[in-house]
C-alpha cells in the first residue's frame, strides 16, 4: 500500500478515537466501513495493531486500550493534541492535505497562507539538534551588516509564517554574575539565548563541536509565559485585562490569545478577558491589530503605551 494511503488512514484513526474520547474497537470498524478507504471491508484487528504502533512510531501519540470499561481505546497523551505541540501541527496539516488531496477539482477555490520554509535550514538544524552540535551562521539583522554566530541549537518555533531557531549561547561569568552549574556547561560560565529568524539567516553550516541540553530545558515552558516568538530578560510576566467589543469578543473567546485567557467580566456589547504573559513587542503587535475593537484596561502602563502608539500612528497619517 502507499504510504499516502497509510498516512490518511493513520490520520483517520488518530481523529475518530480522539473525537470519541474512547471507543471500542467494534465501533471504530462501524464506522471504518462506511468511509471510502475501506472499499466496504472491516478492518482486521491486525491492521489496527500494525496501524496502532505505527503512529506511535511516527507520531508518538501513544493509543491504549481500557480493559476495565469494556476494552476501549483512547489516547493516552492526549495533551500531545492540545496547544502548538508537533503532534497536533502535524495532525491538523496532514488531515487537511488529506482532504485537499481528494478535493483537486477545488484547489482553485481553497486559499492557504505561504509559509517561508527554508527547507535547507531546517533539515541542517534538525540534523544538528539530532547530532547535539553547534552550527556556526551568518545572520543580517534589517540594515546591519552580516555577522557570524556560533551557538547550540536549542528548538525550533513557527510563528505567523516564520520559522525561528532558538540558540544557547555560552560565556564566562563578569562581575557579579554567579556561575550556573549544570551538566555540559564549563566552569564558571552562564549561557544566554537568542532567536534567529530563518529568512534573515544567509549562511549555515554544522560543525564538530558538541554540546548538551540542559536536562531542566522545556521549550514549551520557555516561551509559555509570551505571545509570539520574543523573549526580552527582565519582562516581567503579569496579568493584563483586555475589552473587547462587538464581534471582536467571539472572535477572542474562539481563538484565544494565550493559554491562561478566561472571561472576567461582560456587559452588552464586550467581554473582558484577562491573560497572564509578559507583554513583548509581539504582544504590543497583536493589540496593534486589532484596532479599535480592543482596549487595555490593565495593567495603566500597557494602556498608555498601545494608546501612545495609536496616536503616533495618527500623527503619522495626518502628516501625509
Amino acid at each position: 500500500m502507499k504510504s499516502q494511503l497509510l498516512f490518511r488512514e493513520y490520520i483517520w484513526l488518530v481523529n475518530t478515537i480522539w473525537k470519541a474520547r474512547k471507543i471500542s474497537l467494534a465501533d471504530i470498524n462501524s464506522k471504518w466501513v462506511r468511509t471510502s478507504m475501506s472499499e466496504g471491508k472491516d478492518m482486521a484487528r491486525t491492521t489496527f495493531n500494525r496501524h496502532k504502533d505505527a503512529i506511535e512510531d511516527i507520531f508518538g501519540i501513544i493509543i491504549k486500550c481500557d480493559t476495565a470499561d469494556g476494552y476501549k481505546y483512547y489516547i493516552q497523551n492526549s495533551h500531545a493534541l492540545h496547544g502548538d505541540s508537533v503532534q497536533s501541527w502535524m495532525l491538523s496539516t496532514l488531515s487537511v492535505s488529506n482532504v485537499i488531496s481528494e478535493s483537486m477539482s477545488l484547489q482553485d477555490r481553497i486559499l492557504l497562507e505561504s509559509v517561508n520554509t527554508a527547507d535547507d535550514y531546517f533539515d541542517l538544524l534538525t540534523e544538528a539538534m539530532k547530532k547535539s552540535v553547534r552550527v556556526r551562521v551568518v545572520y543580517r539583522k534589517y540594515e546591519d551588516e552580516p555577522k557570524s554566530y556560533l551557538f547550540a541549537p536549542y528548538c525550533i518555533k513557527l510563528f505567523k509564517r516564520r520559522w525561528y531557531v532558538l540558540g544557547q549561547f555560552e560565556r564566562k561569568a563578569e562581575g557579579d554574575e554567579k556561575p550556573m552549574r549544570r551538566k555540559g556547561l564549563p566552569k564558571g560560565f552562564v549561557e544566554y539565548f537568542r532567536l534567529f529568524s530563518f529568512d534573515r539567516i544567509q549562511e549555515i553550516e554544522l560543525t564538530e563541536e558538541k554540546f548538551d541540553v540542559a536536562p531542566d530545558f522545556s521549550a514549551e515552558e520557555y516561551f509559555q509565559d509570551y505571545y509570539g516568538a520574543t523573549v526580552i530578560d527582565g519582562v516581567k510576566r503579569e496579568r493584563v485585562v483586555v475589552r473587547a467589543f462587538g464581534k471582536e469578543r467571539f472572535y477572542l473567546n474562539d481563538l484565544p490569545i494565550h493559554e491562561t485567557q478566561t472571561i472576567v467580566g461582560k456587559g452588552d456589547d464586550y467581554v473582558d478577558f484577562s491573560v497572564t504573559l509578559c507583554p513583548t513587542m509581539d504582544f504590543f503587535g497583536y493589540l496593534l491589530s486589532r484596532s479599535n475593537q480592543i482596549k487595555v484596561l490593565q495593567p495603566q502602563w500597557l494602556a498608555d503605551k498601545v494608546k501612545q502608539m495609536h496616536l503616533d500612528a495618527v500623527e503619522r497619517y495626518a502628516k501625509s
